[in-house]
């Protein structure tokens, strides 16, 4: 059953003058059309103003279409009665922690978006406890967000995220201000999310080794989807992501240069082990 439905989505950019006249139109979308099945893992990759933020912002009504439909579990983001029932079900994840986090204490942070929708305050708290232990973040409850590192930062957001109940999760970017270990610590966490709650996760990114794991990836470019496919498929076009400013995991070009110099190895590898063991059997 599909969480999310994208049809012919476009959406422009429109810059006015002082007196409301159109100065100019921005195509940031163009004909995007896109199925998300309840409980998978999509990564969305593409370089800066490829309008992959652009396309997450839809997923959750912060802008409208210009054209085409967005459906969140069969309800329509441009109709307005909407769009708080499609913002409980598809959670939004920002780049920046720190615009995220709004109390002094994590866990009335994460408490923050139950309570401003009504929901009783004992049912607030078993939300709060239950979201900070599936991030891994309940014994930090206590403490002021000021206090913690990017990585612990960006998990109490996810939390106060899984704390309206979600069934998706949209993460735009959520590891680009981080640190290496920052950007582990949230990426597993988004993984477990997934794998034992069954939260549908909406990935986007411009980080290779993040989206490896990922069930489908889509790459964007100028407002289209250009590239989909299986992780695997997708990084066999070394080529084609160079042409489009992207790169591939580190050991899957490193295969792929070796198979241009006539090496018969797998060159659809995504990890060291792969690559280890096709290297292997080069030598066997």
């Amino acid at each position: 059953m599909s969480i999310i439905k994208v049809k012919d989505l476009s959406f422009d950019y429109i810059r006015r003058d002082e007196e409301g006249n159109v100065e100019s139109i921005d195509r940031a979308i163009d004909g995007v059309t896109l199925d998300v099945k309840a409980g998978d893992f999509i990564a969305v990759l593409g370089h800066n103003g490829s309008g992959k933020s652009t396309f997450a912002k839809h997923l959750n009504a912060l802008l409208l279409p210009t054209e085409g439909a967005v459906l969140v579990d069969g309800k329509d983001t441009s109709v307005e009665d909407n769009i708080i029932p499609v913002r409980k079900d598809a959670g939004m994840v920002f780049q920046n922690p720190d615009n995220q986090i709004i109390a002094s204490v994590v866990e009335e942070d994460v408490g923050f978006g139950p309570e401003n929708t009504g929901v009783p305050t004992e049912e607030i708290w078993t939300r709060v406890y239950n979201s900070l232990k599936s991030v891994g973040m309940y014994e930090y409850r206590h403490k002021s967000p000021n206090k913690l590192s990017g990585g612990q930062k960006q998990r109490v957001a996810i939390a106060g995220v899984l704390a309206m109940k979600p069934k998706c999760i949209i993460l735009d970017e959520p590891t680009a201000m981080l640190d290496p270990m920052g950007r582990k610590e949230v990426i597993k966490t988004v993984h477990e999310l997934n794998r034992k709650e069954g939260i549908t996760v909406i990935l986007i990114t411009h980080y290779m080794d993040e989206v490896i794991d990922a069930d489908h990836v889509f790459v964007m470019d100028s407002g289209k989807i250009v590239m989909k496919g299986t992780p695997r498929e997708v990084f066999s076009h070394v080529d084609e992501l160079t042409s489009l400013s992207l790169d591939v995991p580190q050991v899957t070009r490193l295969a792929w240069k070796l198979k241009k110099q006539g090496v018969n190895i797998n060159e659809t590898v995504l990890t060291v082990e792969e690559f280890t063991s096709a290297l292997k059997k080069v030598f066997v």
